[in-house]
């Protein structure tokens, strides 16, 4: 039976002695989609990365995973994913292939089965002709291929991704998800991945936002932007509680303040500038004009800046 759904979270909660780093946390991945859990170190992602991967016991709520449950079929579950950790698991001192060869027999490969899947995933990822090579010669950019080599190895249905451009130059990212692209485009595998890359999170297809243990808010990148409802104006000012005060009595807005400087989200930003320039001459220090971008929805949803801890 086809599910509606390749991955489903329900009401997901997680805590380390008084700590809760999970809150009932839920969302649902379609087969074949990228799905990104955007949020700062310390959000919760690593914790419900682990979760995912079977790393982690579930306290609370239930994770189903190609129709596998997280608590009464591990095995089953695990035979379906696929792990790329965000720390390197590659053994510099051995060659590529026997990276791949005894990753291999964790899954239970061996002989001409094993073999003929190494050879394959080499090739998919274009290092069919470094495989004699040591890993510790290879550039970061080719050592994540191998990683990722060693993710597909027994042909998951779902790829797990913890913060995969760690380490990463921009030119590797990009080839990185060049290849996540076509992964997901010929073999239909549905990608899970955690960032705290603003960058990396426009790549997905939805996007689930994760702040102190809990998703709020998700759907496509320009869903989320579109919430915004106008452009954004960040106004820096020494005395940036009173002209806030002062702006949203005089224009009728929502400016607030940000870590001492001042935001306000207007449908009319352009023509606002000139009229605070002229209202506040003194005040105002500068204003910036921007587009609503991602980190902009994670303030207007949190009420705090990507990095505020």
């Amino acid at each position: 039976m086809n599910r509606p759904f390749a991955v489903r979270v329900s009401n997901v909660s997680h805590s380390y002695g008084t700590h809760r780093a999970l809150d009932k946390v839920g969302f649902e991945v379609a087969p074949g989609e990228i799905f990104g859990l955007l949020g700062p170190n310390g959000g919760g992602k690593t914790t419900l990365f682990r979760i995912l991967a079977t790393l982690l016991p579930i306290q609370e709520g239930t994770v189903e995973i190609d129709g596998h449950d997280a608590c009464s079929d591990v095995s089953g579950l695990r035979s379906r994913i696929g792990v790329v950790f965000q720390s390197p698991s590659l053994d510099i001192k051995l060659t590529v292939r026997e990276n791949m060869i005894h990753h291999g027999h964790l899954y239970g490969l061996y002989g001409a089965a094993l073999s003929a899947a190494v050879n394959e995933g080499l090739a998919r990822i274009g290092l069919a002709e470094r495989a004699a090579d040591m890993v510790e010669t290879l550039s970061g950019g080719l050592k994540r291929r191998v990683e990722l080599a060693k993710g597909l190895l027994s042909e998951p249905s779902v790829l797990i991704l913890d913060e995969p451009s760690t380490g990463l130059d921009p030119g590797a990212r990009r080839d990185l998800w060049a290849y996540l692209s076509a992964l997901r485009e010929e073999r239909g595998t549905t990608i899970l991945v955690t960032t705290h890359l603003m960058e990396e999170a426009e790549h997905c297809d939805r996007l689930g936002i994760l702040d102190r243990g809990r998703i709020v808010s998700s759907g496509t990148a320009d869903t989320l932007r579109g919430k915004i409802g106008g452009d954004i104006l960040t106004i820096r000012s020494t005395g940036a509680d009173a002209l806030c005060a002062a702006l949203n009595q005089r224009f009728s807005q929502e400016a607030e303040v940000i870590d001492g400087t001042i935001r306000l989200e207007s449908p009319d930003a352009r023509h606002l500038i000139r009229q605070i320039y002229e209202a506040f001459p003194e005040q105002v220090d500068a204003i910036s004009l921007g587009r609503p971008t991602l980190e902009d929805v994670f303030i207007h949803e949190t009420g705090h800046q990507f990095w505020n801890e």
